[in-house]
């Protein structure tokens, strides 16, 4: 019996995906139990803007972001960070998972998780010192929930639940952050806050990468949007990939909030 050994991946050309992309996906295939979930993306994340994540539920939104950190499996495909693998770029990235994957029953404090992401300096083996309390501390004080440092988590509402795990992606002083659905469940009060913070980030040149369901709202929070279903459908600024048309090929012409979406965008651009 003759076996084929086959060829290994190409790695990532300069000329086709710049190092000075905060991330950089290469050809990405995806699936489960050998089904694709997505399919053959090829994308460039601009440095310093908000890009929504957006597509109908079963897209592969959530699994772009996983595949990307290296939590689910690639079929094929590459992908940098900065021009390098996310092992050699761990401490430039920040990634805020949905908040129903997390287990609050974990007996920690909002102080305690916030200080996890310090790990990267501090070490998995050393104690956490005043000094990375104090910096725990600031990123509470930056999502409005300094006074609840020291309440457990398990004890905090979803949009306090929220406000911390942002807390702790802040607290890494990342240059790229990957944020899985940081909108859903959370009152209003939080979704301003979040919006806010995101808006800071932009200003000191980070990049955010947000997974978003609100149709409604992309044009106000974002400036980019990567529209998605399986397939990389459309990706650059706003004002030119979030039409219509784009959005039925994502949601095959089933919302009737489509109409009301191209409606804005039309105000937006003037009334062309």
């Amino acid at each position: 019996m003759i076996t084929r050994t086959l060829p290994a991946p190409l790695p990532i050309s300069d000329q086709e995906h710049p190092g000075s992309c905060p991330l950089s996906i290469h050809d990405m295939t995806v699936a489960y139990h050998r089904r694709p979930v997505l399919w053959d993306i090829d994308y460039d994340a601009p440095p310093g803007k908000l890009i929504a994540i957006v597509g109908p539920n079963g897209s592969g939104k959530t699994t772009l972001i996983k595949a990307a950190l290296g939590l689910v499996p690639a079929a094929s495909g590459e992908v940098r960070f900065f021009g390098m693998r996310y092992a050699r770029q761990r401490g430039r990235v920040g990634y805020v998972p949905q908040r129903e994957s997390v287990d609050w029953d974990f007996p920690v404090s909002a102080l305690d998780v916030v200080a996890m992401g310090l790990y990267g300096r501090i070490g998995w083996c050393w104690p956490v010192t005043r000094r990375y309390q104090r910096e725990a501390l600031a990123a509470l004080a930056r999502v409005g929930m300094a006074d609840y440092a020291h309440r457990q988590i398990s004890q905090l509402s979803g949009g306090q639940q929220q406000r911390v795990f942002l807390a702790r992606a802040l607290a890494q002083s990342a240059d790229v952050y990957l944020m899985d659905e940081p909108f859903a469940g959370v009152d209003a009060a939080t979704e301003r806050a979040i919006v806010e913070i995101l808006r800071e980030l932009r200003s000191q040149g980070k990049t955010a990468l947000v997974v978003h369901h609100d149709l409604q709202t992309v044009t106000d929070y974002f400036d980019e949007v990567l529209l998605l279903n399986m397939r990389l459908i459309a990706a650059g600024p706003v004002e030119q990939v979030f039409t219509s048309e784009n959005l039925r090929k994502a949601y095959g012409g089933k919302l009737a909030l489509l109409d009301e979406v191209g409606h804005k965008m039309r105000l937006a651009g003037g009334g062309q």
